[in-house]
């Protein structure tokens, strides 16, 4: 069974930093690209920043580009967000996100966790 459990958000001030964290279980966490989305109040659900499985590409939305690091750790099943030099329209559940594909895509989502960026 396929859990992606995120943590780390929180409340901090513009121009501050949070790292996220999103530990996986159920599948071959190495085999597989990882993303991270957020979805900010009245927003859609946007894509925020990806990972290749072997943590050597990484892509990231415009927005965040120069202040968010994603990056992976493939001998403790998890991935991160680094988010610096936060601001305001950062506020969002960030949620960590995966898929397997089969016959179908299947996706997979953690439960999200809240990072409000307010002075």
């Amino acid at each position: 069974q396929v859990q992606l459990v995120e943590s780390g958000g929180g409340l901090v001030q513009p121009g501050g930093s949070l790292r996220l964290s999103c530990s996986a279980s159920g599948f071959t966490f190495s085999n597989h690209p990882m993303r991270w989305y957020r979805q900010g109040p009245g927003n859609q659900r946007e894509l925020v920043a990806g990972i290749s499985s072997d943590g050597g590409s990484t892509d990231y939305a415009d927005s965040v580009k120069g202040r968010f690091t994603i990056s992976r750790d493939n001998t403790k099943n998890t991935v991160y967000l680094q988010m610096n030099n936060l601001k305001p329209e950062d506020t969002a559940v960030y949620y960590c996100h995966t898929w397997q594909q089969g016959w179908a895509v299947t996706d997979y989502w953690g439960q999200g966790t809240q990072v409000t960026v307010s002075s």
